[in-house]
C-alpha cells in the first residue's frame, strides 16, 4: 500500500480485528491494540485462548465476530495467514494489515484479487504516528 492508501485506511476505517492478540504486556499486539483504542479506533480481539482483552469481548476467529470489520490486523506467523485471509474475504473486511516482520505474498495476492487493500511488514501504530 502507498503512503496515501495507508493514510486513507487510517482516516476511513475505524474497526480493527486484532488477530493473534495476547494479554502479555511485553507483546507488540497488546501495545498496538491499546494505542489504537486510545486513538479512537474500535478494537476487536481475536484469539481463541481468551474471553476478554482490554475490556472487549475476545472472539476465537473472524467468522465469530457479529460486527462488520474494516481492518484485519494480523499478529501471526506467515504460514498462519492464508486461513485468516480466507475468513477476512468471507466476512467482508476491507483491509489486510500484516504487522512488522510478517509477509505472505500468496495470501496478499489472494486478498488483493478479492478487492481488499493489503499492507505487509508495517506496524499500524508506527504508520499512524507518522501520519498524524
Amino acid at each position: 500500500a502507498t503512503d496515501k492508501e495507508k493514510k486513507e485506511i487510517q482516516q476511513n476505517f475505524k474497526t480493527n480485528a486484532i488477530v493473534g492478540i495476547t494479554t502479555d504486556e511485553t507483546n507488540d499486539s497488546i501495545r498496538v491494540a491499546k494505542y489504537l483504542q486510545q486513538h479512537g479506533y474500535k478494537i476487536i480481539p481475536v484469539n481463541p485462548k481468551y474471553s476478554e482483552i482490554l475490556g472487549q469481548k475476545c472472539y476465537p476467529d473472524l467468522k465469530s465476530i457479529p460486527d462488520s470489520i474494516d481492518i484485519v490486523d494480523i499478529f501471526r506467523k506467515p504460514e498462519a495467514i492464508h486461513p485468516i485471509v480466507d475468513d477476512a474475504i468471507e466476512v467482508g473486511a476491507k483491509v489486510i494489515w500484516m504487522q512488522l516482520g510478517i509477509c505472505n505474498n500468496l495470501a496478499a495476492e489472494k486478498a488483493r484479487n478479492s478487492g481488499l487493500i493489503v499492507v505487509m511488514n508495517k506496524c499500524i501504530k508506527i504508520e499512524h504516528a507518522n501520519i498524524t
